[in-house]
């Protein structure tokens, strides 16, 4: 038997319910206060509940997995382009509704707690590392303005710094540079910051049997490993390895007309920080030696741009880790050799 569908637009306070009735075919709404949302639910024969992926959204999923309800999660781009007039709570929820009865809608898997956590990780990380580059930017450009060039890299940097600022103290007044002592301090705190967020996700590395498969791949770090094992939910919600590469946005664009199709550049939808790791490991592993040890990436080099050649081999790395995960077979370098 079909599942009834239920859209809810959530909040931090009201909660905008959308269903229609499979008997009559009446079209209902509902508010909730947040309080009243699990009773409610509790009280309801199973149905299909579906959500934005927004803020809250996999914990309010996984409450209502517990009352045995099925959960979808809608990315918001296929939500927005339903809201035909007034954007309001109610119209949101009706959107999610029409939007969730579409063909061929993708959803967002559903996260557990632990995968939610590493991905806070890195959340944490992320954010410390910008917090890293604009106090090193800032000092450089100021130390700039007196004539003091610094080379690029925070790690350079701070090698430099010390030997700079003892040039021009004589020069430069002492509020200055004890300012940029103050600056020093803060980069060199962030870093210790930055240590112990790695330190945690190491820990993580260790203790996930999934990872650890994982990062025996080639340009398959730390990061990458533990964020990847943590986005991509189960992984039966991709049939196949094309399917997780095209999630991750590594697959072709595609135009056409005619009956004439053309390629284009990856199409950069999914997640931009997985996207990220993956090209950054594929960079890697094309820079070094084993672009010469496999055949065919040596010749994919020899035939195609270098970007290319990256996106490429991202691509490839996305479908072997799919493929390690869903058959939970070892990463086997003869299988790369081979292609």
């Amino acid at each position: 038997m079909e599942l009834n569908v239920i859209a809810i637009d959530i909040a931090k306070k009201v909660f905008q319910l959308h269903w229609v009735e499979p008997d009559s075919g009446s079209i209902e709404r509902l508010k909730l206060k947040r309080a009243q949302v699990l009773p409610w639910f509790a009280n309801r024969a199973p149905a299909l509940v579906v959500m934005e992926a927004c803020g809250g959204a996999h914990e309010w999923g996984r409450e209502l997995l517990k009352l045995s309800h099925e959960v979808r999660l809608l990315p918001p781009k296929m939500v927005r382009p339903f809201v035909h007039r007034n954007k309001t709570d109610a119209a949101d929820a009706q959107a999610i509704w029409t939007a969730s009865r579409q063909p061929g809608v993708r959803f967002v898997p559903v996260k557990n707690e632990a995968q939610q956590v590493v991905l806070a990780l890195h959340r944490l990380r992320a954010q410390l590392m910008k917090m890293r580059i604009m106090q090193t930017n800032e000092l450089r450009g100021l130390l700039y303005e007196f004539g003091i060039v610094l080379p690029e890299g925070h790690r350079a940097l701070l090698n430099e710094l010390p030997a700079a600022l003892r040039d021009v103290q004589a020069r430069l007044p002492a509020m200055l540079i004890d300012s940029l002592d103050e600056q020093v301090r803060r980069i060199n705190q962030l870093e210790v910051d930055i240590g112990a967020v790695e330190r945690r996700l190491s820990q993580q590395l260790r203790d996930t049997p999934a990872c650890k498969a994982v990062a025996e791949i080639p340009g398959v770090g730390l990061m990458t490993a533990t964020a990847i094992v943590a986005s991509m939910g189960s992984l039966t919600a991709f049939k196949d390895a094309r399917e997780f590469a095209a999630w991750i946005g590594l697959v072709p664009r595609q135009t056409g007309t005619g009956g004439r199709v053309r390629q284009l550049g990856i199409s950069k939808r999914g997640d931009a920080y997985l996207r990220t790791l993956l090209m950054h490991g594929a960079r890697a592993i094309v820079r070094s030696d084993k672009a010469v040890s496999w055949p065919w990436l040596a010749a994919l080099l020899k035939r195609r741009p270098y970007s290319v050649t990256v996106a490429a081999v991202a691509n490839k790395l996305a479908r072997t880790i799919w493929a390690v995960l869903a058959k939970g077979q070892a990463w086997r370098a003869q299988a790369w050799h081979a292609v």
